[in-house]
Parts: structure tokens; C-alpha cells; sequence
């Protein structure tokens, strides 16, 4: 069975690859099919999720899978959230400015942070049974940009037991510890039985 992958971000589709491969899943991106991101409308990381993944199977007639994803700060009341990707209305840098900026006063405890993902599966648009996993990456955020891998928040993102961010860890060290990872992992039991 092959799988549409509802998203058009670039980095996400790079680290997802792997991670699939790894599943056994044979897994095609909705922009091969031209199909635009889905309006993320929902108040919710598994609604946001489930509302890519119904798009996607729409527009394609396929099998989809779909991710939200983003940075959960606690001391700011769980934001950027669901908006981490439009945080500041631009892109990653002035995202992470945005950041460093309101958590400028924050120190030690409040410092802290999680990356979640959650993971929609949907047979078809009108799935009524959508399969959803999520993974969830604790860390800290750091006072300054650090590394040039990943993407997003990853130059500000410190993993617990790390040193260093997430953009200073190759990439086979982010496919194993991150939140997408996580995710994936609490997923496949799940598929397995639609296989």
C-alpha cells in the first residue's frame, strides 16, 4: 500500500524519508500530485493532523499520512504551539527571533520546552477511524542560534541530556531521538493491522 504524505515542507519531508523506509512504508509526498497544503484551521494538534491527512487522501484518492507538529513552551502559556510555523508571520529566522525575544526575561526551569508530533492516518477522506500517534522531544531552549542542520526551532532547541541543539546533531542522531520518531514508533503497531 502506498501512502500520500500530506505536507510540501522540504525539511519534514527529509526527515520523514528515513523514518518510513525504516517502517517498510512505501510513502509518495502530496507535491508530486501538486496537491497544495491544507488550511490548518483546527485548535489542535491532532485535529490540524487529521485535517492534512483528509485533504491530501481527497485530492489524491489515496491512502494519507499527516503530521502536525510543533514547539510547546509551558512559561508561555504552551505557545508557539500549532502556530510554530507562522509564529512570527515569516519564516524560521524570524520565528527564532520571535522566541529568543519573549523568553528573553525567562530563566532556568522556564527555559524548558517539548517538540510533540502528532500522526493522522486515514484510509480515505472519509475515514471515520483515523489512526493518530503522537511523540513528544523534552528539552530546553537555549539563549542563542546554535548549528545550521534540522530546521524550525532546532538552533534553539536542547535536547534533555544534551549539550548541544537539535541543529547541531547529525541527522541520523535527530531520526533516532526525535518527537517524529517517537511518533512513527507509536504508530506502526497501529498500522500494521491495515497492512
Amino acid at each position: 500500500m502506498t501512502f500520500v504524505l500530506a505536507s510540501n515542507n522540504s525539511g519534514k519531508l527529509r526527515e520523514f524519508a528515513p523514518l518510513f523506509e525504516s517502517m517498510g512504508l512505501e510513502v509518495v509526498a502530496q507535491r508530486d500530485f501538486a496537491v497544495p497544503d491544507a488550511e490548518e484551521t483546527g485548535l489542535s494538534f491532532i485535529e490540524n493532523a487529521i485535517l492534512k491527512a483528509r485533504h491530501a487522501a481527497h485530492a489524491t484518492g489515496r491512502p494519507a499520512i499527516a503530521d502536525d507538529s510543533g514547539l510547546v513552551v509551558p512559561a508561555l502559556g504552551g505557545a508557539p504551539g500549532i502556530y510554530s510555523a507562522r509564529y512570527s508571520g515569516g519564516g524560521d529566522t524570524d520565528n527564532n527571533a520571535k522566541l529568543l525575544s519573549e523568553m528573553g526575561h525567562l530563566r532556568g526551569e522556564d527555559r524548558a520546552a517539548f517538540y510533540v508530533a502528532v500522526i493522522a492516518v486515514v484510509m480515505s477522506a472519509s475515514d471515520p477511524l483515523p489512526i493518530i500517534a503522537e511523540g513528544r522531544w523534552y528539552g530546553n531552549i537555549s539563549f542563542e542560534l546554535s548549528g545550521t542542520g534540522g530546521f524550525g526551532y532546532d538552533p534553539l532547541f536542547i535536547p534533555e541530556s544534551s549539550s548541544c541543539t537539535a541543529a547541531e546533531m547529525s541527522a541520523a542522531e535527530k531520526q533516532a531521538l526525535s518527537h517524529r520518531a517517537k511518533a512513527l514508533k507509536a504508530l506502526a503497531p497501529k498500522l500494521s493491522n491495515c497492512q
